[in-house]
């Protein structure tokens, strides 16, 4: 079977290409591809070729796939798996497969034939060892491709701990109807925070979310808005930290002066760190969620306060299996929507520049389906670009992009 993908043959070397795949064994499966949502880290695989610790360093000879947020349909089985996977499953993977014989390895970075920018890949032993190839319920498939980075926000979630005096066991997860934070948290991963602390069965009683931009700001407050956080439960409150004297002050105030039981930073800015910090109330937990580039970065921290009010900070990088298949079953249950943090969606024609120009791009994810040509385009900018329906479509759908817009492409784009 000839498939059409993106691979990567070197550093800034993206070339979309047919090819032959070869003939599945009876430990691999193929799958047909209809959506990847682009991550940095693609970007910096891209950008490092084979200096990237998962890139091979035989890239230029065997170019590799990239892409790893991917939803698609299993298409032919491996008779070792015909018991557990039927033909028309979806599916989604795990990109963190650490394989034993192959620690670094992972789909999007090291293989021949399975990436996400791709219409037909090869789902290998590897990954099928390692029980990576996830089953996905939900009606549409750019949310199936979504459930990686949404693990990410779970995993920081499941991360959290809180300690209890004359015990040295962790209790983990956050601070049940505690006072939560989301610094500069209006950003594509902080919108998928919020919607997760609202519905995850762990609810603060209150969730104060900052950012320094009201249009930010002001746009996070019309898809989550305050009523529908209180149905759940949550009192939750917007807060432009740039518009106060006294950021810390005020966003004490605001607990009455007892602090914040859960604080998570998403932004590698010292000045925010050092305001989590500053916020955190006894037992208080700051998870630095934000990855910096810098290795010698740094921030201040209260270590009285860790002595005295047993403050602590945890960092996350990614989520685990367990986080992505909890992903999944709460978008095939209707509980979280990770539509939010989409602001691009083109063609498979459009992945190699999107992916060596990401950091330029601005907004959140960007969503590419497979099958299809179309240039990136800004949700924001179909009525302008000529995707007259697509623009109808998301507009009745506050802006979002939604299965409908989805279910209209798929069936009205020129295919590739």
């Amino acid at each position: 079977m000839k498939t059409k993908a993106v691979r990567l043959y070197g550093k800034n070397d993206l070339r979309l290409e047919e090819f032959e795949l070869p003939e599945i064994k009876d430990d691999e499966i193929l799958a047909k591809v209809i959506t990847d949502s682009i991550c940095m880290s693609s970007y910096k695989a891209a950008y490092q070729g084979p200096d990237h610790k998962r890139v091979p360093n035989d890239v230029a000879e065997n170019p590799i796939i990239i892409g790893h947020e991917m939803c698609g349909e299993l298409v032919q089985i491996g008779s070792k798996y015909n018991e557990k996977f039927k033909v028309g499953q979806r599916f989604s993977l795990q990109a963190n497969i650490n394989h034993p014989d192959l620690p670094y390895a992972a789909p999007g970075y090291s293989f021949k034939y399975v990436g996400g920018n791709a219409q037909y890949i090869i789902i290998p032993k590897e990954v099928m060892d390692m029980d990576c190839l996830l089953l996905y319920n939900g009606a549409s498939f750019f949310q199936g491709s979504l459930a990686e980075p949404v693990s990410c926000i779970i995993g920081a979630y499941h991360a959290m701990y809180h300690t209890k005096m004359g015990s040295y066991e962790h209790n983990m997860e956050i601070k049940e109807g505690g006072n939560m934070a989301i610094l500069a948290g209006v950003g594509p991963m902080g919108l998928g925070a919020i919607d997760y602390a609202v519905n995850q069965p762990l609810k603060p009683s209150k969730l104060v979310v900052t950012d320094i931009n009201d249009d930010r700001l002001n746009r996070a407050a019309e898809i989550y808005t305050v009523e529908w956080a209180a149905s759940h439960g949550v009192e939750l409150l917007y807060v432009n930290t740039g518009n106060v004297e006294n950021p810390v002050e005020h966003l004490l105030s605001l607990t009455d002066g007892k602090g914040y039981d859960d604080v998570f930073v998403f932004a590698p800015v010292k000045p925010v760190i050092e305001q989590g910090d500053a916020i955190l109330g006894m037992d208080g937990c700051l998870n630095f969620f934000a990855g910096p580039t810098d290795k010698k970065f740094s921030a201040n921290f209260n270590f009285y306060n860790v002595h005295y009010a047993s403050t602590h900070v945890v960092g996350t990088s990614g989520g685990n299996t367990d986080d992505m298949r909890e992903a999944l079953s709460m978008f095939s249950d209707g509980i979280l929507n990770p539509a939010s943090m989409v602001t691009h969606v083109g063609g498979l024609d459009s992945a190699a520049e999107t992916t060596l120009n990401l950091p330029n791009i601005p907004g959140g994810k960007k969503l590419i389906y497979t099958g299809i040509k179309m240039p990136l385009t800004a949700i924001e900018d179909f009525e302008e670009k000529g995707f007259k329906e697509l623009a109808k479509i998301c507009n009745a759908n506050n802006g979002l992009w939604c299965k409908e817009a989805e279910d209209y492409l798929l069936e009205h784009s020129e295919k590739l």
